[in-house]
């Protein structure tokens, strides 16, 4: 089998074998350490910019299905696996793993030691880096990966937003959630909320439908007056990938709706509403990647296994060294915000709720596919803001 090669723009260099399209890609190196859900990561967009690494060491034993795609297509830039499986064990599979990466001309490599990579990552951060199946010298592979540009700064949401709003009616059907993942009882009167594409996964625009809502879907640089036209009972702020500094148009969109609509932000939509909110952003060393991530709702002092995908986070004036007893409180122009949930990990910021407009959002993914389910609460919470207003 050719060989391929990985090059961190630190000058640190793994060598492997040629997987997927053959060719080179240039992204941000990141590390994954999901399990399951493959085929769900490398169709986020949220991924837009980045190469990901799966720290399982066995990936594709599963397969790929249509009905498991994030999206219209892969939006990663390259893929790093310990051992891709030859086999799919999977009455649901319709492809393996090597084929579905050629098909989307995808450049991955497999047969290097993810575990050394992963520790790598974890104590110098994430950074651009290429996987190459053609250079002969090493040495121009790292300054390609030097030369690579930065995701800080770009407005990566308009790569992979729609062109143009449309209706969306699918709910999850027979793969809704199970008696015990509850996500609450659906409405009895349908909801229109229009949903900001800022590089939204199907499963988030399922999930609205399953509790009740009519759901439109806007590209990311829909204006404020724009979303007042379509008189919504509810804004949805999506995922997506990048620096949420990068598109100044969605955080003025996004200053000018609070106060007027229940609003509801899941990962680049919470940093959005974070920075409309007035506070800050930073960038997090290696970032948070995975279905395993600890969260604790302050508000309940419950615990919950969260998936999650960013690179930045939101930022207090006080950073938050331990647990506190119960939400903090910072003020903002829009009044009191509330601290709702924290990483259990590293205390970063993990949701926001203003106390005096119907206004809340999360960094991590409720809507988690293929899990885990434990957040799948905030969708009811949600459409109880919007009861609210029209009682």
């Amino acid at each position: 089998m050719r060989k391929a090669l990985l090059a961190l723009a630190d000058g640190t260099l793994f060598e492997g074998r040629a997987l997927g399209y053959e060719g080179e890609t240039v992204g941000e190196v990141v590390f994954n350490t999901a399990m399951t859900g493959y085929q769900e990561v490398l169709t986020d967009p949220s991924y837009k910019g980045q190469i990901i690494t799966m720290t399982s060491p066995h990936i594709g034993n599963y397969g790929v299905t249509p009905e498991d795609a994030e999206s219209r297509r892969i939006w990663a830039e390259g893929f790093i696996v310990k051992e891709a499986s030859q086999l799919a064990s999977n009455w649901r599979s319709r492809q393996q793993l090597q084929d579905y990466l050629h098909e989307a001309k995808i450049v991955a490599i497999e047969g290097l030691d993810t575990r050394a990579l992963t520790r790598h990552l974890r104590e110098h951060g994430s950074q651009q880096g290429i996987i190459t199946h053609v250079a002969e010298d090493s040495n121009h592979a790292v300054e390609k990966a030097r030369a690579a540009p930065s995701i800080v700064g770009r407005d990566l949401a308009a790569t992979v937003t729609c062109g143009m709003s449309y209706r969306w009616t699918e709910g999850s059907r027979e793969w809704a959630l199970s008696p015990g993942d509850k996500i609450g009882v659906a409405s009895k009167r349908r909801w229109h909320v229009v949903a900001y594409d800022f590089g939204v996964k199907l499963n988030i625009l399922r999930r609205l439908v399953d509790v009740g809502c009519d759901v439109t879907v806007v590209p990311a640089s829909t204006t404020a007056s724009q979303i007042e036209t379509l008189n919504p009972d509810g804004i949805f702020l999506s995922n997506g990938p990048g620096d949420p500094e990068g598109v100044p148009y969605a955080i003025e969109a996004v200053r000018q709706l609070i106060g007027q609509r229940p609003i509801f932000g899941i990962c680049l939509g919470h940093q959005i509403l974070g920075l409309a909110l007035g506070l800050k952003t930073y960038k997090l060393k290696f970032g948070h990647h995975g279905a395993n991530h600890p969260v604790m709702d302050l508000r309940t002092r419950k615990v919950e296994i969260t998936s999650q995908n960013h690179n930045f986070a939101v930022q207090v004036e006080h950073r938050i060294d331990a647990i506190p007893d119960r939400p903090p409180m910072v003020g903002t122009a829009f009044g009191q915000v509330a601290v709702t949930h924290l990483s259990l990990n590293d205390n970063s910021i993990e949701g926001l709720g203003c106390v005096d407009h119907q206004v809340f959002s999360v960094q991590y993914h409720p809507e988690a596919s293929p899990g885990p389910h434990d957040s799948a609460y905030l969708f009811t919470e949600f459409i109880q803001l919007m009861e609210k207003r029209h009682v």
